[in-house]
């Protein structure tokens, strides 16, 4: 059986639909989607019961054109205990917080089978996670690792069913592999390729783990003061993401807790012999770019050179330029896209009538928590990222605690990871990966 033939995708959500449309198109494989049995999956699960297995990738830019497309499903499972036949290729598109979660709910004789598992979306140390839970059951695949999903990808109608929408695409991509020279990392590259989207091959997967910007700037946007109230609170009034105080959370002290986090963050890799993020060529590069009349190419370039003081000053800069699309075209009365009116979302009613918290900041406390757990076992101070979590963790309680005659979801529970942090730093040790 060659490789990459008959590939499961874990999860539901419209990432699935879109990899599955993708890899049918390119590989020409066998496919099958497998998701909890919920309340969200339900309806998801029905769409494809009355299209016999049709699901439909839509696109907002022409540009796009590449994802778009349909086909049919060759096997869909409810429930992870239900898998059946020969699958050599497992591709894990649930939030990160879940991969051992799911994984324990599968047949062990159906895991030592695998040859492959593709991680889409993980976080820093992911691929060890999921690489020692096969090795404690003696399962020995290659895993790779996507530093990110490639794009932007919604339910078409905005609620989940056979049919998704890609808004938006990455330019880059990066891609790690426990196998080094590896064929099917080779093969995922020809894909990207022919999406237009490049993907970068790091020396290892914790290297392209480190290239999700929502690691960087996730905590210092949404774990503060402003914006755990702007999400927890009770006020009607919109506040955004990427807007300067008091629109936004925005401040001189969010971008020096932003600096400060990047710097913990180096100070693991480099305690691991990894390659480190220059965090402005990356937010500019890789992300979204801004007039060279804004910040110079050198600027750039030397960002990790630069004083603390200079880094901090470059970075104000980069998010005030970014307060409007710079590169949209003005109207009549010379305004630019309004490319930070980025609401925050609000805690809501998820569908099984309880009190939960919106993806960010939810996912981004197991991020988090994740590297904290990391930096301790490597002896490597990150007094920002503790006080990050300490932050987000007094804001659960208090919320929790205020909810007398309301059921909150898990999101609300203050976890210690402590058994996934475990298996990622079991063997890591410093100038080692």
């Amino acid at each position: 059986m060659s490789n990459l033939q008959r590939i499961l995708l874990l999860g539901t959500g419209p990432a699935s639909i879109q990899l599955a449309v993708t890899l049918k198109a390119h590989l020409n494989c066998c496919i099958g989607i497998v998701g909890r049995a919920s309340v969200r999956s339900a309806s998801v699960f029905s769409a494809l019961e009355q299209s016999n297995g049709r699901i439909q990738v839509s696109i907002q830019n022409e540009k796009h054109q590449p994802l778009e497309g349909e086909c049919y499903v060759d096997h869909v499972f409810k429930g992870y205990d239900t898998i059946q036949g020969e699958w050599d290729t497992l591709i894990l598109a649930v939030s990160t917080d879940a991969y051992i979660d799911v994984l324990e709910q599968m047949n062990e004789e159906f895991i030592k089978q695998l040859k492959y598992v593709i991680l889409v979306s993980p976080t820093f140390g992911s691929n060890r996670l999921v690489t020692h839970y096969m090795r404690e059951r003696n399962a020995a695949p290659e895993v790779i690792s996507f530093s990110t999903y490639l794009g932007d990808t919604r339910w078409m109608h905005e609620h989940p069913s056979n049919h998704v929408i890609t808004t938006g695409v990455k330019k880059k991509v990066y891609i790690g592999s426990t196998r080094s020279p590896s064929e099917q990392v080779s093969k995922l590259c020809q894909v990207y390729e022919r999406l237009g989207v490049a993907l970068e091959v790091m020396r290892s997967p914790l290297e392209a783990e480190t290239r999700n910007i929502s690691l960087y700037v996730h905590p210092p946007l949404f774990m503060n003061d402003f914006s755990l109230e702007a999400i927890f609170g009770a006020s009607d009034i919109s506040k955004y993401v990427y807007k300067m105080y008091p629109e936004g959370p925005i401040t001189q002290v969010l971008i020096r807790n932003m600096q400060a986090q990047w710097q913990e963050i180096m100070n693991i890799t480099d305690r691991l012999d990894i390659q480190g993020v220059n965090l402005l060529q990356f937010m500019t590069d890789d992300n979204y770019p801004v007039r060279l009349e804004s910040i110079s190419r050198q600027d750039i370039e030397n960002f990790n050179q630069l004083q603390v003081i200079h880094q901090e000053y470059l970075l104000y800069i980069r998010y005030t330029s970014l307060l409007i699309d710079p590169f949209s075209e003005p109207d009549s009365a010379g305004k630019y896209f309004d490319f930070s009116a980025v609401p925050f979302r609000k805690t809501f009613m998820n569908r099984e009538g309880e009190l939960d918290i919106p993806r960010m900041p939810k996912e981004d406390y197991y991020r988090i928590k994740i590297i904290q757990g990391i930096a301790r076992h490597l002896d490597v101070s990150c007094p920002t990222i503790d006080q990050f979590i300490a932050k987000y963790e007094a804001k659960l309680q208090e919320v929790a605690d205020a909810q007398q005659n309301q059921r909150v979801s898990n999101a609300f529970v203050i976890q210690s990871y402590e058994e996934d942090i475990r298996m990622i730093c079991t063997g890591l040790s410093s100038n080692r990966v």
